[in-house]
């Protein structure tokens, strides 16, 4: 009880507010061999204006009559009447709670009365039970008939509407809208989504709440502009007068289960229609509209399904499947399918075989990323689609064609530069480095790592080095590439390797005897290092006794002066002058010990 007088404050509010009313929209759309059927009964016991209108029932039935080869797809419950509402009731005996619920206020001369509809979807039990006798009980609005019977508007009713497939069918188009909007004087509904190929055997039906057979004051039902009727159940100028199409009952009080032909007044290629109704006197509550089209055609989705990217590559290989599901006709095959990133075209591809209803394929494509596309992107996959943002196919839903999916290339920023590392030179410009302390002050997160000497090599994996530890630069300055792996791609760093001559050391004496030790004027860090050096050497007396260079070291002999020429000079201290030839050093001048 509490959950119904929640529900009950609801609608009050709704009321309270000036809701007047929910508008007609599509709820589904059944593409296939489809058609459907109504059952429904009244709870009113006489229509209203004559006798005694204001008792009303709690209860009533209906018998669904369905051939061997109609198979239940779908079975959806409406029912209505005056007041704030009652959504829970029971069909069969089975509780029933409102899935959904509508509300309309209709106000006049300064009154405003409040009717009410809900929805249950009871697929489940029509199955279960098919055919046979249906019961609606506890549908109880008696309490509000008193202050809706002066005003001829007290109601309460139930339809079913039941969808089914037949193999025999054609295929068609069954689109199911509802809502709850309601006349006096004037009522304008536009349904959208319609797809008309064929308008041969095309229909419309209603669920309507309180249309009176006596009551046909300016009532008039336009599809498009044209005036339709189904006399003489539903004349011209009453069409909602409690009928019921399917039985051919017109007891059905104070509601409407009625189907018109369409053929005359929907025209092929419409994708959507306009209904009026108007009425000068008579409430009439529209909660449900069917229309069933004849309509074979495919439906073409994709859907992206993976995509694989490799490390540093605008490369991505694509899965994807095109689905034909709701539709009424194979989708052919080659029927193109195009890729953008970013809108820019990136690849086109084709269905391989025609799809049948309710079918899919599933294809892989290779498509590269060209660079003036970010390496983050919307890519877009559209089938149907010829690589203009147009297709070639007449599809049910042209709307439907395009999936898009956000993607981050993973590409490799630019290496991250690190600090020169200097050696000296040990000779013709080259040092050793070790290449592995080198990286010991950076925070890796891995611990997989490689070098090379061009990033050409570092992308291709060619030509590592392994001597990390002891390697020695094949140019001066040399730079050095690192790849460092992580979970999906890599980092890169580099520096250089640098050779600088560092200052040489200049002994203090040497003994050019042939002993094999210590015979020439050996300085450390100079030869083949500063290789445009020049040496000079003079006696006590400032007398030039040598030249040298990095081929002519002093061995003790003299290669200048008159009488001294190839021999070898006697003990003592002798004066050199070092010319390094370097930007970076001034000339080194000192005295060398010469003793055997």
């Amino acid at each position: 009880m509490r959950s119904k007088q929640l529900l009950n404050c609801l609608i009050l509010f709704c009321y309270n507010t000036y809701c007047f009313g929910q508008d007609i929209s599509l709820y589904k759309q059944f593409n296939g061999r489809y058609d459907y059927t109504a059952i429904g009964n009244t709870l009113n016991l006489v229509e209203n204006g004559t006798d005694d209108p204001c008792e009303i029932l709690t209860s009533s039935s209906a018998s669904l009559n369905l051939n061997p080869n109609q198979n239940i797809i779908a079975a959806y419950l409406y029912w209505a009447g005056s007041g704030p509402g009652d959504f829970e009731i029971k069909v069969n005996d089975i509780d029933i709670i409102a899935e959904r619920k509508f509300s309309n206020i209709f106000s006049n001369n300064d009154s405003e009365l409040a009717f009410f509809a809900a929805f249950t979807d009871v697929t489940s039990i029509f199955l279960e039970n098919g055919s046979g006798e249906y019961n609606i009980s506890d549908l109880d609005v008696s309490k509000e008939i008193p202050s809706y019977c002066p005003t001829g508007t007290n109601f309460a009713g139930w339809a079913i509407v039941i969808i089914f497939k037949d193999n025999n069918l054609p295929l068609n188009q069954l689109n199911v809208y509802d809502g709850l909007q309601s006349v006096p004087d004037m009522l304008s509904i536009k349904l959208d989504n319609l797809n008309v190929l064929d308008n041969e055997g095309s229909k419309i039906g209603f669920i309507a709440w309180e249309g009176d057979a006596s009551l046909a004051v300016s009532e008039q039902l336009t599809i498009n502009g044209k005036v339709i009727g189904n006399p003489p159940l539903n004349p011209p100028n009453n069409a909602f007068n409690g009928t019921n199409s399917f039985t051919g009952s017109s007891n059905l009080y104070n509601m409407d289960i009625d189907v018109y032909n369409l053929k005359n007044n929907i025209a092929i290629g419409d994708s959507s229609a306009i209904i009026e109704l108007t009425s000068g006197q008579d409430l009439v509550i529209i909660n449900n509209i069917i229309t069933v089209l004849n309509n074979q055609l495919p439906d073409a989705k994709i859907t992206l399904d993976s995509y694989t990217l490799e490390c540093d590559d605008r490369g991505i290989e694509i899965t994807y499947t095109v689905f034909n599901t709701k539709s009424t006709d194979i989708l052919p095959a080659n029927t193109p399918i195009a890729l953008y990133a970013n809108s820019v075209l990136v690849g086109q591809s084709y269905t391989l075989n025609n799809i049948p209803i309710d079918g899919s394929e599933s294809n892989t494509i290779t498509i590269l990323i060209p660079e003036s596309v970010e390496d983050d992107f919307i890519l877009t996959l559209s089938v149907d689609d010829t690589g203009v943002n147009s297709g070639i196919v007449t599809e049910l839903n042209e709307e439907n064609n395009t999936e898009n999916t956000y993607i981050e290339l993973l590409i490799v920023p630019p290496p991250e530069v690190l600090q020169t590392n200097v050696a000296c030179d040990e000779g013709f410009d080259t040092a050793y480095f070790n290449l592995e302390e080198i990286l010991e002050s950076l925070p890796l997160n891995s611990e997989t790592y490689s070098f090379y000497t061009s990033l050409e090599d570092l992308k291709n994996r060619e030509n590592e080095i392994f001597n990390t530890n002891n390697y020695s630069n094949i140019i001066n300055p040399q730079t050095i590439f690192v790849k460092v792996e992580n979970d999906y791609c890599y980092t890169i760093y580099s520096f250089d390797i640098l050779v600088e001559n560092c200052p040489p050391f200049i002994p203090e004496g040497f003994s050019p005897n042939s002993d094999g030790l210590n015979d020439w004027f050996n300085i450390q860090g100079l030869y083949d290092i500063f290789e445009k050096h020049k040496l000079k050497i003079f006696n006590r007396n400032g007398v030039l006794i040598f030249e040298g260079n990095n081929t002519t070291p002093w061995e003790g002999r003299s290669n200048r002066g008159l009488n001294n020429v190839g021999n070898l000079m006697p003990v003592g201290t002798y004066y050199y002058i070092l010319d390094l030839n370097d930007p970076n050093y001034k000339d080194i001048a000192g005295w060398v010990y010469v003793n055997y």
